[in-house]
């Protein structure tokens, strides 16, 4: 989200084609009333039921990035959370690379802990992003296509 554009609590919410950053999530979240700051980095990993996984594409629709911006607006709403910033990236990533990520900051542990868990589990659920699996035997999938 650029400046200026920003939802109360929503600091950044993107799907982007770049390398996502962590450490520059948990930053945007920081509030010197969080007693915490929980954040998730969703990975491509190696395999997938069993079969080897040798890299992902992600494809998003273009309203992907608003789908996300809502999402974080009404983790944001919740009055225990104090920001919110979520990333999606799209495009080809290798084993390793960092698919999403999502920070949350509040005052307390059990909170942001559940919080930063609705965001993805939320983002996950509704966000209009499918990804292509291709497999060391030279297969491929296309995951949550509709």
């Amino acid at each position: 989200m650029a400046a200026g554009d920003s939802v109360a609590g929503v600091i950044r919410a993107e799907v982007i084609d770049a390398p996502l950053d962590l450490a520059a999530h948990e930053a945007a979240v920081a509030d010197p009333r969080a007693g915490a700051v929980v954040s998730f980095q969703g990975v491509v990993r190696d395999h997938d039921h069993g079969r080897g996984v040798t890299l992902l594409e992600y494809e998003g629709h273009p309203t992907a990035a608003a789908v996300l911006r809502e999402v974080a607006a009404e983790i944001a709403a919740d009055p225990a959370v104090y920001a919110v910033a979520v990333s999606h990236r799209i495009g080809t990533l290798q084993i390793g690379d960092v698919a999403l990520v999502a920070s949350v900051s509040t005052a307390h542990r059990a909170a942001a802990f559940a919080a930063c868990a609705r965001l993805v589990d939320e983002a996950k659920a509704r966000l209009p992003i499918w990804k292509r699996q291709v497999f060391h035997d030279g297969a491929e999938e296309w995951v949550n296509c509709p």
